[in-house]
């Protein structure tokens, strides 16, 4: 069994937790950084080291402090090759996954990028290190709020949260360059499709909840929508709002 295939199966179990151990207000500065030669190993062992070679991803996984989207319990295992339990029965995702997502969408700078999942919102961060616009929608309303208050505190002002049912997508800022769905989805949502510029790429996980998924690339072109499967994962479920 290949190392990728060992780590894609490492991605993502969801842990539940209660809401008083998510994560709490930043109280640190990005300038004041003691774990960034961790950072760097991370990058260098757990990224670069499985084959991401895209010179921009990496300088997101350099620069993003992982550490700041955990739980203050969680920071000093930030950097370790796994996801982490963020609260709310969510997870943040395994490094390796996080930079595999980015890279396969194929990012330039002026590009607008719809997440679905925000979560704690390192995703929403790696991104929009690369991108202009980052749009991202997370149904748990405490989480979103959080990862909004975070991602102001740490300038990233490319990035809009929205609290709300992903499924749909968002459709007033459509279409989008390129589309991140951080959670297993039954099938591929029809709204996501038809927001998907032509020319776009879309990276979601389909399957059944805690089964091995499969991870699909999406790409839009000439009128026609390609699927390739393109990685073995298991994600928490896509939620719906009922």
């Amino acid at each position: 069994m290949s190392l990728k295939l060992v780590s894609a199966i490492l991605v993502l179990v969801s842990f539940a937790l209660p809401s008083d151990r998510s994560i709490p207000p930043l109280e640190t500065s990005p300038q004041d950084d003691p774990y960034a030669q961790q950072r760097h190993r991370m990058v260098e062992w757990q990224i670069a080291g499985r084959g991401i070679t895209d010179p921009e991803v990496l300088r997101a996984m350099r620069s993003v402090p992982r550490h700041l989207f955990v739980p203050q319990g969680e920071a000093d295992h930030a950097y370790e090759d796994r996801p982490l339990p963020i609260g709310y029965g969510q997870t943040i995702s395994q490094p390796y996954i996080v930079a595999f997502m980015t890279e396969i969408l194929k990012l330039r700078k002026h590009q607008k990028i719809l997440e679905i999942g925000t979560g704690s919102g390192y995703q929403a961060a790696v991104l929009a290190e690369i991108v202009d616009s980052v749009f991202t929608i997370e149904i748990v309303e405490p989480l979103a709020l959080a990862a909004a208050d975070r991602l102001r505190s740490l300038h990233y002002s490319g990035v809009v949260v929205r609290a709300g049912d992903g499924y749909n997508g968002w459709a007033e800022h459509a279409p989008f360059d390129g589309i991140i769905v951080t959670a297993a989805a039954e099938h591929i949502p029809q709204p996501l499709i038809d927001q998907l510029k032509e020319g776009g790429r879309m990276i979601i996980p389909t399957g059944e909840s805690w089964e091995v998924q499969e991870l699909l690339l999406v790409e839009k072109r000439d009128g026609m929508v390609r699927t390739e499967s393109v990685l073995p994962v298991r994600f928490v479920p896509l939620i719906r709002q009922k």
